[in-house]
């Protein structure tokens, strides 16, 4: 005997289940290696092993295209950022990705060298 709603649940289900078995049932241990803004990109050359999950997959073919942060990355895949984190750290291990630090905020200006740069400008072009 089948319900109408009997799909649906199987979906939620499916949703459920689904980041525990994207990671293998692990955490990431050391959640301080990478941020939201850390820049990922696929290694110059990547190691040849065996088929990577789908998940895996789709992070290297996002990747192939230059530097993603992990938010990026979680944005395009649907994936929440600390399943995201895990599949990274696994891929930069493998020796698929290569993984950097984000680029820093510029440091503050002295406002006076400013003023001089823009008085000279003003000065030379009116």
């Amino acid at each position: 005997m089948t319900f109408d709603d009997e799909p649906e649940l199987v979906h939620e289900a499916a949703e459920l289940v689904r980041p525990y078995v994207i990671t293998n049932g692990r955490d990431l241990v050391d959640d301080s290696e990478f941020s939201l803004l850390t820049l990922v990109t696929v290694a110059q050359e990547p190691p040849r092993t065996k088929p990577l999950d789908p998940e895996k997959q789709r992070v290297l073919e996002l990747c192939a295209g230059g530097f993603l942060s992990i938010a990026e990355i979680a944005g395009h895949t649907g994936l929440p950022v600390g399943i995201v984190k895990i599949l990274v750290s696994d891929l930069t291990e493998e020796g698929h990705l290569h993984a950097r630090a984000p680029i820093p905020s510029a440091q503050l200006v002295d406002r006076q060298i400013l003023e001089e740069v823009l008085n000279g400008l003003q000065a030379r072009f009116g």
